[in-house]
């Protein structure tokens, strides 16, 4: 499964996902962005378990406010629509998929 542009238009249905789902919040500009981003987009090949979105602060400033981003990359893991563990800073993968196991 590929990576979803997440933005105020389809959040509610990414949200409401069956499968935990993985947020990277993220802007084009920011260099540790630039580093998570190509794990972001393996873990979203290699587990079609998981829904996994990427949401550009810079053009969803919403959103970002309402997960309270002040620092990216910042990464959130969504169960039933809570978050149920989030991280900020880039992660190694093997960070990442713990944080979607626990």
């Amino acid at each position: 499964m590929s990576v979803l542009k997440v933005n105020k238009e389809n959040f509610e249905e990414v949200k409401a996902s069956e499968k935990k789902v993985l947020l990277d919040f993220y802007a084009d500009w920011c260099g540790p962005c630039r580093m998570v981003g190509p794990i972001v987009e393996q873990i979203a090949e290699e587990h079609p378990e998981y829904v996994v979105g990427k949401v550009n602060v810079d053009d969803e400033l919403e959103l970002a406010a309402a997960f309270g981003v002040t620092s990216i990359p910042m990464l959130a893991v969504l169960e039933k629509g809570e978050v149920v563990n989030q991280a900020v800073g880039a992660r190694p993968k093997a960070q990442i998929l713990a944080m979607l196991e626990g």
